[in-house]
């Protein structure tokens, strides 16, 4: 399929536009009037070249050479107006065709100013008021120049041939300016159509690498923040039995570099969800699945392991959820649990998970900080609450963070499960 190119269908205007304003002629009169100046030099050169070589029954009287240089010459010159004084211009066309009529009618002489003229009014005016107005130019030059002709003495052919020189020079020029105009339209609203698509483009580019950007973050800070609160917290309990019991403190070193690997390996399951091509070469790079729902309970053993009160409960029927949406309660969950560890360590932590009809609750319940802890983060939250209300729109659900009665907090997230008509997910 070919494709069309607008650079190259505006070159020549381009590239003529480009010439003109490097020699310092800007603006439409300046521009108008090199035209002008151009072809009055050139009307100029091949009148008097034609008439010196005319057949001697088609030379025009002695003496009006000299008026034909000089008509041609001022009509060409009144080009300068095409677009400034277009009803003007036309005006003077059409005296000096007359003129020229007058001055010897046996001779024909046309400038290309008159084509230029109507090739303007086309290009200027909508369709149908230029070809009126060319028409109306027409029917007044042809019977001023079927009077001058009769008067001067010319048969009724002539004047059949001057009045039908000008109807066809108005009327074929006018169409030829309509349908540059024409051209001229289609190819701005494809230029326009381009640079619209090219902004569509790039708008979705943009729109494109923020979401990846912000799906990233998203897993990047859900691996970091729990597994590397963890080690902090395991790392201070090993640098205080470093000196008393050695013994706990090699098991809290071990304890970490455990916990070391499994960061290690949770980072390259998230790249393994973030590649496009993951698990397509089967090359055994470990980059599986991150992790959904059925590790909750690895997370649960873990977050006793550094300490915490963390209970985890089943309530319905397991279905099984979409992978985003699996990956995504298992990501709030984890961030819940490492927000109750940050700023309200040692309280009783409840992680519920409830299989409901049309969707799944997960519900992550703290207890208020024990005395002399932080207090539990405010209704503003900071990051972790950013990502996991991104998290639950990603997947259509709702997130409801806040405090409790108690003094502690929740988090609920509710994601929604398309069921068939047998209530399978």
């Amino acid at each position: 399929m070919s494709v069309m190119r607008t650079d190259q269908l505006t070159a020549p205007g381009v590239w003529w536009d480009a010439r003109l304003t490097r020699l310092g002629v800007r603006g439409p009169v300046a521009r108008d009037a090199l035209l002008a100046v151009s072809i009055a030099a050139v009307m100029a050169v091949a009148v008097l070249t034609a008439m010196r070589h005319a057949p001697a029954d088609l030379s025009p009287r002695e003496g009006t050479v000299t008026w034909f240089v000089v008509i041609v010459v001022v009509q060409s010159l009144a080009l300068v107006l095409r677009r400034v004084r277009v009803g003007l211009c036309v005006w003077v066309t059409i005296a000096t065709q007359v003129a020229l009529v007058a001055l010897d009618p046996e001779v024909s002489v046309r400038s290309v100013a008159g084509v230029v003229v109507a090739v303007t009014i086309g290009t200027l005016f909508p369709a149908g008021r230029a070809v009126r107005m060319a028409g109306a130019a027409a029917a007044v030059e042809s019977v001023a120049i079927a009077v001058v002709s009769l008067t001067r003495g010319a048969g009724i052919g002539t004047a059949v041939e001057h009045v039908t020189s000008s109807v066809v020079v108005w009327m074929a020029s006018v169409l030829l300016g309509v349908y540059l105009a024409t051209r001229r339209d289609h190819l701005r609203l494809v230029q326009e159509r381009a640079e619209q698509l090219e902004r569509d483009r790039d708008t979705r580019v943009r729109t494109a690498v923020a979401e990846e950007r912000a799906r990233l973050a998203r897993e990047l800070h859900d691996v970091a923040a729990h597994h590397l609160s963890g080690m902090v917290v395991q790392a201070a309990a090993v640098e205080r039995l470093v000196a008393r019991d050695p013994d706990a403190a090699r098991a809290g070193a071990v304890w970490l570099r455990d916990q070391g690997r499994e960061t290690l390996d949770n980072l390259r399951q998230m790249v393994g969800l973030l590649r496009e091509d993951s698990g397509e070469d089967g090359d055994g790079d470990g980059l599986a699945p991150v992790p959904g729902i059925a590790a909750l309970d690895h997370l649960t053993r873990t977050a006793r392991a550094l300490g915490d009160h963390v209970t985890l409960e089943y309530v319905g029927n397991p279905v099984p959820l979409p992978t985003l949406a699996d990956v995504s309660v298992f990501r709030v969950a984890q961030q819940a649990v490492t927000n109750a560890r940050q700023h309200a360590g040692g309280a009783d932590v409840t992680v519920r998970v409830t299989y409901e009809a049309h969707g799944v609750m997960l519900e992550v319940h703290n207890g208020p900080a024990p005395e002399g802890s932080a207090p539990a983060r405010g209704p503003h939250g900071g990051a972790g609450l950013a990502v996991m209300r991104e998290r639950a729109a990603l997947v259509g659900g709702t997130l409801d963070v806040g405090g409790t009665d108690d003094g502690g907090w929740r988090v609920r997230l509710r994601v929604p499960v398309a069921t068939d008509g047998g209530g399978r997910a």
